[in-house]
């Protein structure tokens, strides 16, 4: 007998990705989701009871999503089919449904992943509903966008969202010596290199894997400057009109506001680094200067608005310089929200009482009739009176005197407070005044 001729269509083990050849058999396997796969998590337990329920895994790129669908499929016994969102549209769901109700008919189910689930538009998600309430099928959808913004509220009512965590160092060490195991040697890398590969993936596996293909070949010993020059870097995860977008801005916002400099210039370049637009960063940290700052330090909104006009002069990388100083002078700031909550305190104040008149004494009076009426009479102009302060009502006749500013001890607002309440006192010893001096802050 004699040998056939391989196939020209027979693929080689070896030609086959990495990612591909490393595929896992069993959850014990999969690295770093511990927290959801042990058996006392919460996936780890359906398993153990043999009874899944539909679910959204929510990580980010090359955490393990795709392959834990898979493995849960295969350890309760369901068939498994994969639904990719950005491919897929309503004749590839009414197939799998139609043939998911076969198969319960002859007594197996099917659990449905769907990659990129938020992709779907309302229309599509809501298709789901019936199919996962009847037990048709088990949903399992994987996101890297938050869920709670991406998928409508009737669909989420109907599943269990769990968070995958990114990939530790401990993690992607794990699957370099997998990959090395395989490949049947050392990568020839450097110790420096190989911390410096790990960086490189920043968390994703998939990368991780696809990086060690690259550098295999590479003749040792690699160094991490030759690792850069032969591997390109992952580029930072970071959606400009996504969750990853907000994050960042808010991490800025929060650690300037915790008067912590070193975090704020930490989140000051994640964002530049990810691409984000150096305008919209000047433009937040104005308003920054203003809700946070305020009167504490008058010069904080100079220093952001000289920071913008800095940068629209000089553009990048220069202009960029200028922002990262406006962080740290706000940053270091006295802080204080007396001017945001006095203003919304007006506000409402203002929508409540309507269209009252200011009262006549501080109008204007430029013809004879209006003067009759009562308009500027007895008006006391302030600069001219023994202690340059009149004491007078200037609310609204019929509205009773409210404090709406209430300035802190905090920066230049400590010197406003002592005045206000300076003022205070010498409205309060007037004749007929029924106010009373505030308390200290």
């Amino acid at each position: 007998m004699t040998e056939q001729p391989p196939s020209l269509f027979d693929v080689d083990d070896a030609a086959r990705p990495l990612a591909d050849r490393l595929r896992l058999h069993t959850l014990s396997d999969v690295v770093g989701q511990d927290h959801l796969l042990a058996a006392d998590a919460p996936v780890g337990r359906m398993v153990g009871a043999h009874h899944l329920v539909s679910m959204v895994l929510w990580g980010p790129p090359g955490c393990g999503k795709t392959t834990i669908a898979r493995l849960l499929a295969e350890k309760t016994n369901l068939a498994f089919e994969p639904l990719s969102a950005t491919f897929s549209g309503v004749a590839d769901l009414r197939r799998v449904f139609q043939t998911a109700q076969r198969r319960r008919e002859l007594g197996q189910g099917t659990l449905l992943f769907v990659d990129e689930i938020h992709r779907f538009n309302r229309a599509q998600q809501d298709s789901f509903l019936p199919y996962v309430e009847d037990g048709t099928i088990v949903l399992v959808g994987a996101t890297t966008e938050n869920p709670s913004f991406e998928l409508n509220g009737a669909l989420l009512s109907r599943c269990q969202v769990f968070v995958l965590k990114r990939l530790d160092d401990t993690a992607l060490s794990a699957l370099v010596t997998r990959a090395e195991q395989l490949l049947g040697g050392r990568l020839p890398l450097d110790d420096d290199a190989r911390h410096a590969l790990i960086a490189m993936a920043d968390g994703d596996g998939r990368y991780l894997l696809n990086m060690i293909e690259q550098v295999q070949a590479l003749p040792a010993p690699v160094d991490p400057a030759v690792l850069a020059a032969a591997v390109q870097k992952r580029a930072p995860l970071y959606d400009k009109s996504q969750e990853g977008h907000y994050n960042l801005i808010s991490a800025l916002h929060k650690s300037m506001r915790g008067s912590d400099p070193d975090a704020a210039l930490y989140w000051l370049a994640r964002m530049l680094d990810g691409g984000e637009d150096p305008l919209f960063i000047a433009r937040r940290i104005t308003r920054f200067a203003n809700e946070d700052i305020g009167l504490a330090d008058p010069n904080a909104v100079q220093q952001a608005l000289a920071a913008w006009d800095v940068y629209e002069r000089l553009g990048s990388p220069e202009g960029e310089l200028a922002i990262a100083q406006a962080v740290l002078y706000l940053a270091t700031a006295p802080k204080s929200i007396g001017v945001y909550r006095g203003f919304n305190k007006a506000w409402a104040a203002a929508k409540r009482t309507g269209s009252l008149m200011p009262p006549a004494h501080i109008l204007n009076a430029p013809t004879r009739l209006m003067k009759n009426l009562g308009y500027g009479k007895d008006y006391q102009y302030d600069p001219d009176t023994d202690t340059g302060f009149s004491g007078a009502n200037y609310f609204p006749d019929g509205l009773p005197r409210e404090t709406f500013y209430e300035p802190t001890t905090s920066g230049y607002e400590r010197a406003i407070s002592e005045r206000l309440r300076h003022w205070a006192q010498l409205r309060s010893d007037q004749p007929g005044a029924a106010t009373t001096p505030p308390e200290d802050n």
